[in-house]
């Protein structure tokens, strides 16, 4: 069983790689990634040399995308919400932009922990104001059709 459990790891390296490509632009490489977002776009990330290693951004592209939705950030439990899930995944807030950097034998794991990020605050966009009001509608509507 082991065995079978590697080929299927393996296809899943080979998907991995297959799906994600690579784009120059000046000092940055685009990364883009198999992993889709709520829009169902595929994830992107930027990375370029620094420091002996490599720098990882979103460019500020998760944390705009919800404000630009009406997700605003602005409150203190949800900017706790957003420093704890970054915390999770060691992942730093530079300006609006999500950051990690990481050595090049850390690469692999730096990527996939901001990748993991994105997507968790990503998900942050079901505390917009309008899908809040919306699920406490329901939820009152609910309970007094029941009562």
């Amino acid at each position: 069983m082991i065995q079978d459990i590697q080929r299927l790891m393996d296809a899943y390296h080979a998907w991995l790689k297959d799906q994600s490509t690579l784009r120059q632009i000046d000092a940055w490489v685009e990364i883009t990634t198999p992993y889709l977002d709520r829009h169902n776009d595929y994830v992107q990330i930027y990375a370029k040399r620094s420091n002996g290693g490599f720098t990882l951004t979103d460019d500020g592209y998760t944390l705009e995308d919800l404000q630009q939705t009406g997700c605003k950030l602005d409150s203190r439990k949800r900017q706790d919400l957003l420093k704890m899930t970054l915390n999770g995944f060691g992942v730093q807030l530079e300006g609006s932009a999500l950051q990690v950097h990481a050595a090049p034998e850390s690469f692999a794991v730096r990527k996939h922990n901001l990748v993991q990020a994105i997507l968790a605050v990503n998900d942050m966009f079901y505390l917009a104001v309008p899908m809040v009001a919306s699920l406490f509608y329901e939820d009152v509507v609910a309970w007094l059709d029941l009562h």
